[in-house]
C-alpha cells in the first residue's frame, strides 16, 4: 500500500499551523498522532514522553489504542520496544512487534491485534524527550522509507513536544517563594554590570514597567467570562503576529521565542484553571492574577533550568491577558533617546523599544545575559547591560545615564569629562558610519592587487549590514550561535531553514559555514555539564562533533540540503590532524549518500575546508593544504594556543600579542603551504582588522580577509593605501625579527 512521500509527511513540521488548530497541549499531541496516522496510513499512532525523574516513558496521546491508558501506561527506559528505542537513541522497525525480544504486552492497551511496529525516538541533541510509534495489523507493513519519514517527523516535532512535556510536568510541581536580592547602601554613581548587547548610550532615564499586577487586582472589575475569552483570543492573535513578524526578521532565533507562550496559552492547566476559578466566583482579573502567580512560583522553584527560564514567559502572558481584558493601550510610552531601566523585560518589549528608538537598556533584577531578551537586543543592535545592584531601579526619571554596553558600565549623572569622552567615542563611530557611502564593491591595493573582504556572520540579522557594506560574501558563518541562544539543540529542519536563508540572501556569493564550535568560552546551557579543568583544551569544536556523530550528522545534512542549487563551503574548526579532517570528510560523504538515497536535493560539490587554529595544524599545514579544498586561519584561537595565553583571562591580557614572532612565522608557514598546493587561503579573527598588521598579511600572500561587517570601510581604506611590493618587504622584515620590542617599534613606525 502506497503512503505519502517524505516531503508531504514532513509538512507537519510547520508548527504554526498546528498551533492554530489546537486548543490545549493534550489537543496538540492528539492532533500530532492523528496527522501522522493519516499520512502514514497506519492504524495506530502514539506519543510517549520521557519522565526525567522516574526514568520512564509515559503514554500521552494515541490514536488506535485504548485512550483510557493515556497517562497510565509507563515503561522503564530500555523496557519494551518503546523504551529500547529511546534508551539507544535509534528507530526500531519490526515486521511483527511481538517477535522482538523487548516487546512487552500491556493488558488492556489493545495492541494484540497489531503486528507491524515502528518506533522513532524524540531527541533534542542528547536529551531524551520521548518516542513516536506507529502500528498496523499487516505484518511488515512499514518500509525503510517509512522509517526515514518517521525519523524526520520526530526531529521536527521534538522541540515543541519538549515544551509541551515541560509544561505537563509542571502540573505536579509544588510552589516556592524565592529569595530577595541583596540591598546595597549608599548613593549610586557607577555600577559594573554584565555585557548583554554592545554599544554606547547616553540619555535621560526612563523607568519602564508594565502596569503593576497589583493595580489590576485593586481595579474594580465587572468583566464576564465572555470578556475573558475575548482577551484570550486577542492575546493569542497578538502572539501569533509577533511570532510571524520576528520570524521574518530573525528566523534563526526569534521565531521560536513565542512557541512557549502559545503552548502555555493553550494549556488547559493554565487558561483552563483561570476559567474554572471564574466559574467558582472570582473575577476574571483575580483569576488571571492567582493562576499567573502560581505558575511564576512553580517555574521559579523548578530544578529544571529550562523551566526557570520560562518565568518571563508566564509573566508576559499574564500581563498581556490583563491588558487585553482591561483594553489598555500597550504601546503609549515613547522612549526615543532615553536609556530605559527595567526590573525585568519581556521579549516583545525589545521590539517595542527598538521601534520607539530607545538609546539603550539597563536591566536590573531580571534575566541573565544569555536570556532571549539579551539575544534580541544584540540582534536589533540595542545596547544593553544587566546589573544586580537593586539601587538602579530607584534612579529618578530623567536622570542622565551613560552606559557602555561593550564594557558593562553604567554611570549615573556622569561628570562632564566622562560625557566628553563618550561624545568623542560616539563621534568616531559616526565618522565610521559616514565611510559607508565610500565603500567600493571591490577592494584593491594602490597598485591594483585584488583583496576580497568577506563578512563574519553570527545571526541572520547581520546580513543586512554585510550587504549594505558590500561584503563580497560570507567568509565565516558561526553556526554555533543558533545552538547557544536556544534552550535545546535545533533540529535538522530548523537548521536547514536558517542555512537556506543565508544561502538565498547571499545568492551568487561565497558562503563558508563553520560547523559547530562549542566548548572553551562557548558552552551550551542545555548540554550535560562536562567538568573540565581547562575547557579550552577539552571537548570542543570538531572534537565534540566527531564524538557526537548524531548531532554532527544532523548539521551536515542541513548544510548540504541548504546548498542545493548553489555552491557552498563547509569548514571544520580546531582540526588537530589530517585524520580529523579525513574523518569529518567521510561523515559528509555518508550524509550525501543518505540524502541521495532519500531523493532529497542537496549540494553535491560542497567544498570542505580546515580552520587552522592549533600549533599542530601549523606543523602539518602542507599536508592539510593537499587534502582540503581550502584553508582558513582562525587567528584568535591560534594566538592563544601558540602563546599559551587564555584570551578570556584579564590577568594576562597583556601577554596576548598578535605580532609575536612565533605567530607571524606560523602565519607565513601556512601561507607558503597554501601557495605551494594552490589551495585557497583566508584569515579571520581580530588580526584581519588590525591595520598595523594588514600589510604583513598581504605581504605573505593572503588575499581574503573575513571580518565583522562594520570594519569593512576602515579595512578597505587601509588596503587602498598599500603597495604589494612594499608589503612583501614588510613581511620579510617582520619574520626576521625575534624580539617583541623590535617588532613593536617597526609597527609603530609604519602606522
Amino acid at each position: 500500500m502506497s503512503k505519502d512521500n517524505v516531503d508531504l509527511i514532513c509538512d507537519i513540521g510547520e508548527l504554526a499551523g498546528l498551533f492554530e488548530r489546537t486548543q490545549s497541549l493534550s489537543d496538540f499531541l492528539q492532533k500530532v498522532v492523528s496527522i501522522i496516522a493519516y499520512h502514514m496510513k497506519a492504524a495506530v499512532c502514539s506519543v510517549y514522553l520521557f519522565d526525567d525523574e522516574t526514568q520512564e516513558v509515559v503514554l500521552r496521546a494515541t490514536q488506535g489504542l485504548n485512550p483510557d491508558f493515556v497517562g497510565k501506561t509507563r515503561l522503564k527506559l530500555g523496557e519494551g520496544i518503546v523504551g529500547q528505542a529511546l534508551a539507544e537513541f535509534r528507530a526500531i522497525r519490526e515486521a511483527k512487534g511481538s517477535q522482538n525480544p523487548h516487546f512487552k504486552l500491556i493488558q488492556g492497551l489493545q495492541e494484540e491485534q497489531y503486528n507491524a511496529f515502528l518506533a522513532a525516538p524524540l531527541v533534542r541533541g542528547l536529551t531524551r524527550v520521548g518516542v513516536i510509534t506507529v502500528q498496523d495489523p499487516v505484518p511488515n507493513y512499514f518500509s525503510e522509507n517509512d522509517e526515514k519519514a518517521l525519523r524526520a517527523i520526530a526531529a521536527q516535532l521534538a522541540s515543541t513536544i519538549e515544551n509541551a512535556k515541560l509544561l505537563m510536568n509542571l502540573h505536579s510541581t509544588t510552589a516556592y517563594a524565592g529569595g530577595k536580592a541583596p540591598v546595597v547602601e549608599g548613593e549610586l554613581k557607577f555600577v559594573k554590570g554584565g555585557v548583554a548587547s554592545g554599544g554606547l548610550a547616553y540619555g535621560r532615564a526612563a523607568i519602564m514597567g508594565h502596569l503593576d499586577i497589583h493595580e489590576f487586582s485593586q481595579a474594580k472589575s465587572a468583566h464576564s467570562m465572555a470578556d475573558f475569552e475575548r482577551a484570550l483570543a486577542k492575546t493569542e492573535n497578538q502572539l501569533e503576529d509577533l511570532q510571524r513578524q520576528l520570524a521574518e526578521r530573525m528566523a534563526d532565533v526569534a521565531s521560536l521565542i513565542f512557541n512557549a507562550h502559545l503552548l502555555m496559552l493553550k494549556d488547559s492547566e493554565f487558561s483552563g484553571m483561570m476559567m474554572r476559578r471564574i466559574k467558582s466566583g472570582l473575577t476574571p482579573a483575580a483569576a488571571v492574577i492567582e493562576v499567573v502567580n502560581q505558575y511564576v512560583n512553580l517555574f521559579a522553584a523548578s530544578t529544571n533550568a529550562l523551566l526557570r527560564e520560562k518565568t518571563q514567559d508566564v509573566k508576559d502572558l499574564g500581563h498581556r491577558i490583563l491588558h487585553n481584558l482591561f483594553e489598555k493601550d500597550m504601546g503609549t510610552a515613547d522612549y526615543e533617546g532615553h536609556v530605559v531601566i527595567a526590573r525585568s523585560l519581556l521579549p516583545s518589549d525589545i521590539v517595542k523599544l527598538v521601534v520607539q528608538r530607545a538609546a539603550g537598556l539597563v536591566l536590573g533584577g531580571g534575566g541573565g545575559i544569555t536570556s532571549h531578551v539579551a539575544i534580541l537586543a544584540r540582534s536589533l543592535q540595542l545596547p544593553m547591560v544587566v546589573v544586580r545592584d537593586p539601587r538602579i531601579l530607584d534612579v529618578p526619571e530623567n536622570t542622565m545615564i551613560l552606559m557602555d554596553g561593550d564594557q558593562g558600565n553604567v554611570m549615573v549623572n556622569p561628570a562632564a569629562e566622562v560625557v566628553k569622552k563618550y561624545d568623542s567615542l560616539k563621534e568616531a563611530r559616526h565618522r565610521a558610519e559616514e565611510l559607508e557611502a565610500d565603500v567600493q564593491p571591490a577592494t584593491a591595493t594602490r597598485d591594483g592587487v585584488r583583496v576580497r573582504l568577506l563578512a563574519n556572520i553570527n545571526l541572520l540579522s547581520d546580513l543586512k549590514v554585510a550587504k549594505r557594506l558590500k561584503a563580497e560574501g560570507v567568509g565565516l558563518y558561526r553556526s554555533e550561535l543558533p545552538f547557544i541562544v536556544r534552550n535545546d539543540f535545533p533540529s535538522e529542519e530548523e537548521q536547514y531553514r536558517i542555512y537556506r536563508t543565508l544561502v538565498e540572501e547571499m545568492a551568487g556569493k561565497e558562503v563558508v559555514f563553520r560547523t559547530l564550535d562549542i566548548g572553551g568560552d562557548k558552552m551550551l546551557s542545555y548540554f550535560p555539564n562536562i567538568n573540565e579543568a581547562n575547557p579550552f583544551l577539552g571537548l570542543r569544536a570538531i572534537r565534540f562533533s566527531l564524538r557526537h556523530k548524531d548531532i554532527f550528522t544532523q548539521q551536515l545534512r542541513a548544510l548540504l540540503r541548504a546548498g542545493a542549487g548553489s555552491h557552498i563551503r563547509i569548514m571544520f574548526p580546531l582540526v588537530a590532524s589530517v585524520d580529523d579532517f579525513v574523518q569529518a570528510r567521510s561523515i559528509v560523504a555518508e550524509c550525501a549518500n543518505s540524502l541521495r538515497a532519500e531523493g532529497i536535493a542537496f549540494c553535491a560539490d560542497a567544498e570542505l575546508g580546515v580552520m587552522i587554529e592549533l600549533p599542530s595544524a601549523v606543523e602539518i599545514a602542507d599536508e592539510l593544504a593537499q587534502e582540503a579544498d581550502f584553508l582558513c586561519i582562525g587567528t584568535n584561537d591560534l594566538i592563544q594556543y601558540i602563546l599559551a595565553v587564555d584570551r578570556t583571562n584579564e590577568q594576562i591580557a597583556d601577554l596576548y600579542v598578535p605580532y609575536h614572532p612565533a605567530v607571524l612565522r606560523s602565519l607565513k608557514r601556512i601561507a607558503a603551504a597554501a601557495e605551494k598546493h594552490s589551495t585557497d587561503l583566508s584569515i579571520c579573527g581580530d588580526m584581519a582588522t588590525d591595520t598595523r598588521i594588514i600589510p604583513f598579511l598581504l605581504g605573505i600572500g593572503i588575499r581574503v580577509l573575513s571580518l565583522d561587517s562594520m570594519r569593512i570601510p576602515r579595512v578597505q581604506k587601509r588596503i587602498a593605501e598599500l603597495n604589494i611590493t612594499e608589503c612583501r618587504k614588510t613581511a620579510s622584515a617582520l619574520v626576521a625579527m625575534s624580539r617583541l620590542s623590535e617588532i613593536e617599534a617597526f609597527l609603530q613606525k609604519g602606522r
